[in-house]
């Protein structure tokens, strides 16, 4: 009956994660565009936040209390779970258009952080110093996204809701929104922990799958959905986007607050998702599309990384 009683906090911790981070993304960006804050630096900034706020909060939590398997485990489950599975589940759906300037930059720029964060783990942990590292290159993308967005090359953030709501309740929604998140940080990563003792299972695998999974669910289902009304033109971008937002912010900000072990193990999963992004490429005809065939390619790699996590 106890394991019941976890993984039912498990599913709510999920729940407020979710949930929680699409109230604060509301909030924040109404707010915003009452201020007459540009959509597109809202897009690129609370909204980017907003949607890896439960990465954020489930890692930065997860170190705090000494359970690093989770932290790391949740950045690079996150990101393999991203690249293979979502966009695998997206490519069968309908081919997905790829940017000419995230086939050019935006993708061989995550390969580069990828490798650097193996990097920066191959000592054993993720110190403070390696956290400013991070901070550095997050704050390099950061410039590269307004330079891209003066252009004209960058596309605008989801609508805000500011103009059909009131302040004050655009107040409480971000409000709301961030304490569920952070409430729903410390409900998941205490529910996983104790599944994970209960199974004698590593907390490694719990954040590389489960953790991984919830995380990544407002991803999974924007991005699905996205797909069967056929607005893809900016997937891929999007979950570029996510993936090193989890990198050089999540991580980045953990190492900064505490050290982190990065276990020896890590080490394979970084090369696994340094190998997802590669293959991505790959299937990517001519720069321009992500097919059929190459999403299911890269499911059947996700099948294969999932079952290596078992044996």
């Amino acid at each position: 009956m106890g394991i019941l009683i976890q993984f039912a906090f498990l599913i709510a911790g999920f729940v407020l994660l979710i949930k929680g981070a699409d109230w604060f993304v509301e909030g924040a960006a109404g707010m915003a565009d009452k201020f007459g804050i540009p959509q597109l630096i809202i897009g690129l900034t609370i909204v980017a936040m907003g949607t890896s706020a439960p990465e954020a909060a489930v890692s930065i939590t997860s170190a705090v209390k000494g359970n690093a398997g989770i932290t790391v485990g949740n950045v690079l489950g996150s990101n393999i779970m991203n690249v293979l599975l979502i966009l695998g589940v997206m490519a069968v759906i309908i081919s997905v258009p790829v940017q000419k300037s995230t086939f050019m930059y935006e993708i061989p720029y995550l390969i580069i952080v990828s490798s650097l964060f193996l990097f920066l783990g191959m000592d054993g942990i993720i110190n403070r110093i390696d956290g400013v590292i991070l901070w550095v290159a997050f704050i390099i993308y950061f410039i590269y996204l307004v330079f891209m967005a003066k252009k004209g090359r960058a596309q605008e953030g989801s609508e805000s809701s500011g103009k059909e709501k009131p302040w004050w309740l655009l107040i409480v929604l971000t409000i709301i929104g961030m304490g569920m998140v952070m409430f729903g940080s410390d409900v998941t990563v205490n529910s996983a922990s104790a599944i994970a003792d209960e199974f004698g299972m590593d907390s490694r695998l719990i954040g590389l799958t489960i953790v991984a999974f919830g995380t990544s669910l407002p991803e999974l289902v924007t991005s699905v959905i996205a797909a069967k009304k056929g607005s893809t033109d900016i997937a891929i971008g999007n979950i570029i986007g996510s993936n090193l937002f989890n990198i050089l912010f999540v991580a980045g900000t953990t190492g900064l607050i505490t050290p982190v072990e990065f276990k020896a193990d890590f080490i394979i999963d970084s090369v696994i998702s340094i190998g997802a992004v590669i293959l991505l490429m790959l299937c990517i005809i001519k720069g321009k599309k992500l097919t059929r065939p190459g999403g299911a390619f890269m499911l059947m790699a996700y099948i294969g990384y999932f079952v290596y996590l078992l044996l």
